[in-house]
C-alpha cells in the first residue's frame, strides 16, 4: 500500500501567506524531483546507447580494417559511397603454395595461412593499409582510402619491407616442416574507384579500377623475397630507398610497357 508522507507543516493559526510561500516550495521541489528523474532516465538511455555503439564498432573491426570502422563510425555509412580516389595498391601472395596446398593435409594448409595472416596482418593496420580481400594465400591491400594519408606510397613500401621480412622468418621455419613457401609483393599507384560492393547482407569495401590488377601482375612477376613497384611508386619513395630499376614489362590489356623497379631496402 502507497503511504503518503508529509513534507512540511504549519501550525496553527496558518499564515496565509506563509502558507503560499511553502505551497510554491513543495512545487518546486517537486518539478525539480520530476526533471532529475527524468534527466536519469534520459542518461541511461544515453549510456546504453554508446554502449550499443561500442558493440556495434568491435564487432565492425572483426571484419574491416580499424581506419574504416572508424571512419563509419564518425562519418555514417555515406563513407561507403562510390568515389574516385588516387590510391596504393599492395599486391602479395606465397610462391610454391599452390603445390604446398596440393600435397599437404587440409589441417597443414590452414596452420601456414593461420600463421601467416596472424604474422602479417597486424602489421597492415600499423601502417594505415586497408585490407580489400583475401585470395587464399595472398591479400590485397590499398592505402589513402577511406581515411587518407599523407604518403601513401611510402606507408606501402614500409609495410611490403616488413612483410618480407617477417615472411622471411616464417619461411625459415617452414622449410624446416618441408614446406618451401616465399612471399612475393608488388605495388602499384593510380586512381580507381573505391567503395562498398555486394548484395544487402553481404558487402564489402573495395577498390575496383586499372592499378589494383596491375598490382595483381606486378606480384604475380616477383620471386618469392622480392618486391616490385611501379615506376610511380619509386618516383614517390626514391629518396628513402634503396632500389634498382629492372627492364619494362608488357602486360596483356596494357597499351605500353610499365617501368618496373625492385626495392632492395630502405636508406639508413
Amino acid at each position: 500500500m502507497h503511504q503518503a508522507r508529509a513534507e512540511d507543516y504549519l501550525p496553527k493559526p496558518f499564515d496565509p501567506v506563509l502558507l503560499h510561500a511553502r505551497l510554491g516550495a513543495c512545487q518546486d521541489k517537486k518539478r525539480m524531483t520530476d526533471e532529475l528523474r527524468d534527466l536519469n532516465e534520459h542518461l541511461g538511455e544515453r549510456v546504453d546507447e554508446k554502449v550499443r555503439e561500442v558493440e556495434r564498432l568491435t564487432m565492425l573491426r572483426r571484419f574491416v580494417s580499424p581506419q574504416l570502422a572508424e571512419a563509419i563510425a564518425s562519418g555514417g555509412e555515406s563513407i561507403l559511397a562510390s568515389h574516385r580516389r588516387e590510391i596504393t595498391v599492395l599486391f602479395c601472395d606465397l610462391r610454391g603454395f599452390t603445390s604446398f596446398s596440393e600435397t599437404a593435409e587440409p589441417e597443414e594448409v590452414m596452420d601456414v595461412l593461420r600463421e601467416f595472416h596472424n604474422a602479417v596482418g597486424p602489421m597492415i593496420f600499423e601502417h594505415e593499409g586497408t585490407i580489400a580481400q583475401f585470395t587464399g594465400d595472398g591479400m590485397l591491400v590499398f592505402f589513402n582510402d577511406p581515411v587518407q594519408l599523407a604518403d601513401p606510397s611510402w606507408n606501402a613500401v614500409q609495410l611490403a619491407i616488413a612483410m618480407r621480412q617477417r615472411t622471411g622468418e616464417l619461411s625459415t621455419a617452414w622449410r624446416r616442416r618441408g614446406h618451401d613457401l616465399t612471399l612475393g609483393i608488388g605495388i602499384a599507384g593510380g586512381f580507381a574507384t573505391c567503395g562498398e560492393i555486394g548484395f544487402e547482407g553481404r558487402t564489402e569495401y573495395t577498390a575496383i579500377g586499372t592499378v589494383v590488377n596491375l598490382a595483381a601482375r606486378v606480384c604475380a612477376i616477383a620471386p618469392g623475397g622480392q618486391i616490385l613497384v611501379t615506376n610511380r611508386v619509386h618516383v614517390a619513395v626514391e629518396e628513402r630507398v634503396e632500389a634498382r630499376a629492372l627492364d619494362d614489362v608488357e602486360f596483356k590489356g596494357l597499351s605500353r610497357p610499365i617501368p618496373i623497379c625492385e626495392v632492395v631496402s630502405l636508406v639508413r
